[in-house]
């Protein structure tokens, strides 16, 4: 029997709080940093609720220039795509690349379901450097997540004899609870030191360990 994990990218294996929050910084300096990366998820989200059609280029787009009415800043023109310029080069986490391998050494198959673009899921999976059976992006779906779409186009893509399946992210919001919702085993990321609401199966803050969580929610064989 297969044994599927799926994956958030960005902030579960890519440092999406690093990245985006550097070029916040860059933009409008470091005092205002904290509060603007704090400002800046309320305001895609809204964005992506919104706009469920428009490509993850446009709402980094459209929620940056957004924040910045928001907050009486200034944003000139040509930094209006700031945020999607720089989101190929956002880096993995340090234990992501050897935690993934440990993990499809067990015999699992990776896939990623992520609120992105194709362009910006295939830099980002070049750096973490690890294959990926499946990549489901949210452009090319009409839908971000936490709707659905993204688990039920996973498995129409996989097929009959799915087998065991785990959802592993950091966002609460978009992956915990929506994979919840669907009976799915989850692990959580929790990077940042949060209270978990819903409740997950199992609560990590790194990758490390990953394929012991794994194994200790869908054992070989079983």
């Amino acid at each position: 029997m297969a044994r599927w994990a799926t994956f958030d990218c960005y902030g579960t294996l890519i440092d999406w709080n690093g990245g985006i929050g550097r070029e916040l910084e860059r933009l409008f300096g470091a005092e205002h940093t904290a509060r603007l990366l704090h400002g800046y998820h309320e305001v895609e989200r809204e964005v992506e609720r919104e706009q469920p059609e428009a490509s993850y280029r446009d709402v980094l787009t459209v929620a940056l220039v957004r924040l910045a009415e928001r907050e009486g800043l200034d944003l000139d023109s040509s930094d209006q795509d700031a945020l999607a310029r720089s989101l190929p080069s956002g880096e993995p986490f340090p234990e992501v690349r050897a935690s993934l391998e440990d993990v499809r050494g067990r015999g699992w198959k990776l896939a990623i379901l992520s609120n992105t673009d194709r362009d910006f899921i295939d830099a980002s999976m070049k750096r973490i450097g690890v294959p990926f059976e499946q990549a489901i992006v949210a452009s090319e779906l009409g839908s971000y997540k936490p709707r659905l779409k993204h688990w039920q186009a996973f498995e129409e893509r996989v097929g009959p004899g799915l087998g065991a399946h785990v959802h592993v992210a950091a966002s609460l919001f978009h992956d915990i609870a929506p994979a919840r919702e669907l009976g799915l085993p989850t692990v959580w990321i929790n990077r940042l030191g949060e209270e978990p609401e819903p409740q997950p199966d199992v609560e990590l803050h790194t990758l490390a360990g990953l394929g012991e969580a794994l194994e200790s929610l869908a054992p070989a064989g079983a």
